[in-house]
């Protein structure tokens, strides 16, 4: 069914301050373009919000963070649903399409450390925490004499966990803390060579109902041709991998003079193996498989499969 122009678009997102300000980011976006765009937001909580401390490598299923608000866009309680994009499973989802993904925001993970440390600067048996097994992975091949410990919450509590000497460090997506205002946390930043990012990291997905074609059309000026090749690459690997945004993957694509060049990463959580590839073309779905199957081919399924015997938690709702 289509949105009238003159209709009210209701956006869903989750309630955190960064999904808000993606949320107002692509509002903002989109009034740029359309003035007189009339907007209401309607936050919701995820399974992933309600689970908040449980791993996200030891949650069973996948769309931690976006199921919810998909099945509310389905239910036509709202027209768009903001996302971060990293967050989103890689099977789509039958209904939906994703009208438009902005510009890219930056894509590096970085350390915020106790004492402005960087990673070398940290004494042996420092306290690390990071949400993710792919940066565990890679900072453990750098400084295999840390202790990593698992970490959930928002990005304030995060930080809050350093300030108040709880954690020597955590680590972090630049994106979302430079989003917040929070980057003078930031005691260093990792360059893709030393720490690959989730794929799709820094990017925001819009997604609407597949038959909105009205509201499809009108998003579709928000859309950055470079960054959809790049995320489309990046999650195409992923999704031949069969992997969700928990395992240790990483992959950044870039656009060079029309072709896609991805740079793609499999790592096992004691640091070692890593195997790295690059891969390069002019079709995006087809420069990441082609990276997946590389890795696949160097053994990298080893490490995933390795996985799957971690204990799972239930994503059923508490009462």
């Amino acid at each position: 069914m289509a949105s009238p122009r003159t209709a009210t678009v209701r956006f869903g997102t989750r309630a955190s301050a960064l999904a808000r300000w993606q949320t107002d980011h692509v509002l903002g976006l989109w009034r740029a373009c359309e003035p007189s765009l009339a907007a209401e937001i309607v936050p919701f909580t995820t399974v992933g919000d309600d689970l908040a401390e449980a791993p996200l490598e030891q949650m069973d299923g996948t769309g931690f963070f976006s199921s919810t608000l998909e099945r509310a866009l389905l239910a036509g309680e709202i027209d768009v649903a903001v996302h971060s994009f990293k967050d989103l499973p890689v099977a789509e989802t039958p209904g939906v399409d994703i009208a438009c993904v902005p510009v890219r925001g930056p894509i590096e993970d970085v350390l915020c450390a106790r004492d402005r440390l960087d990673l070398r600067g940290l004494p042996p048996g420092a306290r690390v925490g990071t949400s993710s097994l792919r940066r565990i992975a890679q900072l453990r091949a750098l400084r295999p004499d840390l202790h990593y410990m698992a970490l959930r919450g928002n990005v304030p509590t995060r930080l809050g966990r350093v300030d108040r000497r709880e954690l020597d460090a955590v680590v972090l997506a630049r994106a979302g803390i430079e989003r917040l205002g929070l980057g003078g946390h930031a005691t260093e930043v990792f360059s893709p060579d030393h720490v690959l990012p989730a794929p799709a990291q820094g990017a925001i997905a819009v997604q609407t109902r597949a038959d909105d074609v009205e509201l499809i059309e009108r998003l579709a000026r928000l859309d950055h041709a470079p960054t959809r090749q790049a995320v489309t690459a990046e999650r195409a690997l992923l999704h031949e991998l069969r992997g969700g945004c928990s395992v240790p993957v990483g992959a950044l694509a870039r656009i060079e003079h029309g072709r896609v060049r991805l740079e793609a990463g499999v790592f096992a959580l004691a640091g070692s193996p890593a195997h790295r590839v690059e891969a390069s073309g002019t079709s995006p779905a087809e420069v990441g498989t082609e990276a997946a199957r590389m890795l696949l081919a160097r053994g990298a399924g080893a490490i995933l499969e390795a996985l799957d015997r971690v204990p799972r938690v239930s994503l059923e709702r508490p009462a």
